[in-house]
């Protein structure tokens, strides 16, 4: 029987700590559970109001041959805000506060390597405060907090919505990790399997084609400019956004022609040209050419591709070259 090994996490809301490591091929379960206090303690009542020593944390269990302990640290890093010392997000309190809890001194030196390396690369202008703690056991959660965003889908989305967490790992992470390197790049697969919902990792990755009419921005009529959803590369503005009639954006020219790639397509016994993001290698969508003036082209765009950024957020998100194009609008 192949070796297997657990890694306790504390990562705020445990409901949104199990989903990017279930993903990972060689993790065989994740729990959700309690970490740093006594078994009479643990149950959600009394951690939630904040009365015991433990941390929401979860217990990873998985096959040190197909995934290293070193790559569960990465996913784990992009799932918090590594600089608030006061829980996560909209949960307050030390119950929400990060934490790696080590069990092996390996693991201490790797937990304390990985922090240490975050730290030094200036992503984030405070000082890291996740702690680095030694294991104390675990006690798995009440069977209704098991797979939460599983059972109960639609209040997990709005959860991890309103609470902050899902805008900062789609939109701050990629974007600091983008200004530090000073260019667009495509992360590793297992941290995009982490970050991108099953349809975004599906079409930008896959290939795929998500419904027309059903999908986020094919009737979006606010200004700003649309982003790569893998690697924040700028591609479209709204400036050059029509309404086709074919339910997905469309769009007469990039906003960047030199983040596109155009490429053959002879899938579906024709001919197509294809278009993806220089940087990132995402499958964007189609261009044809039977869009209006000026270009005559139409370049139909799979939102799952992508992500918008309104005018009022270029700065702040680190596209502020872009405000001038919407100067007085």
């Amino acid at each position: 029987m192949a070796e297997e090994r657990t890694a306790v996490f504390g990562g705020g809301c445990f409901w949104c700590m199990e989903p990017p490591f279930e993903q990972l091929a060689g993790v065989i379960d994740v729990q959700a559970g309690y970490s740093g206090g006594s078994k009479e303690d643990a149950t959600y009542n009394q951690v939630s109001a904040g009365r015991t020593a433990h941390y929401e944390a979860v217990e990873v269990r998985y096959d040190p041959a197909k995934i290293s302990y070193g790559d569960l640290l990465e996913v784990f890093w992009r799932q918090i805000d590594p600089t608030d010392s006061g829980g996560q997000f909209a949960d307050r309190g030390s119950q929400y506060k990060t934490a790696i809890f080590y069990q092996t001194d390996e693991e201490k030196q790797a937990a304390q390597a990985s922090k240490d390396s975050l730290q030094q690369s200036a992503i984030f202008d405070g000082p890291i405060q996740t702690e680095i703690l030694s294991a104390q056991p675990f006690y798995p959660a009440e069977e209704y907090h098991q797979d939460y965003y599983k059972k109960n889908f639609a209040h997990y989305s709005a959860y991890k919505a309103g609470s902050g967490r899902k805008d900062f790992v789609e939109k701050v992470w990629p974007q600091k990790l983008a200004q530090q390197q000073g260019t667009y790049r495509r992360p590793s697969d297992k941290e995009l399997r982490s970050r991108l919902s099953d349809l975004q990792y599906k079409v930008t990755q896959k290939e795929g084609t998500e419904p027309s009419f059903r999908n986020e921005y094919w009737d979006n009529k606010a200004a700003g400019i649309y982003v790569d959803i893998v690697s924040g590369e700028p591609l479209f503005s709204s400036k050059d956004k029509f309404k086709s009639g074919t339910g997905w954006p469309s769009f007469t020219r990039p906003l960047e022609s030199s983040n596109i790639v155009e490429k053959k397509d002879r899938s579906f016994f024709t001919v197509r040209t294809e278009v993806r993001s220089s940087n990132g290698d995402s499958h964007l969508g189609h261009v044809f050419d039977d869009g209006p003036a000026p270009t005559g082209l139409r370049y139909c765009i799979n939102s799952a591709s992508l992500r918008f950024i309104p005018t009022e957020k270029l700065e702040v998100e680190g596209y502020g070259e872009y405000r001038k194009l919407f100067e007085g609008e």
